[in-house]
């Protein structure tokens, strides 16, 4: 079973788990939970299309290492954002953000 449909089944399982997360969730470590798993459904189609394409390069996996690099650098700012928000409202619901308008 090591095809390229296995690996697309496995991404698409995982984006729509993560496109849950973000549309049902409040609270803000949740909603970036969802996010990495949008990242990381896109990083396995990277990678399945390039070994499965037919590619001598390493075009999938370059692009993937980005994405985890963009992930990380996501992962920093939003989880900032998240504690200055329970520093100022002792709460992680991301429906109370809209009370810290200045």
């Amino acid at each position: 079973m090591d095809n390229l449909t296995s690996y697309l089944i496995i991404s698409a399982i995982l984006f729509v788990l993560g496109l849950y997360a973000v549309m049902t969730r409040r609270n803000g470590i949740a909603i970036l939970m969802g996010i990495e798993l949008i990242l990381n459904s896109a990083s396995l189609n990277f990678v399945a299309f390039n070994r499965f394409g037919g590619m001598t390069k390493l075009d999938g996996h370059v692009f993937s290492i980005f994405i985890i690099c963009l992930a990380a650098a996501e992962a920093v700012v939003a989880l900032a954002i998240i504690i200055n928000l329970f520093k100022n409202l002792e709460s992680v619901n991301v429906d109370h953000a809209s009370s810290m308008k200045g």
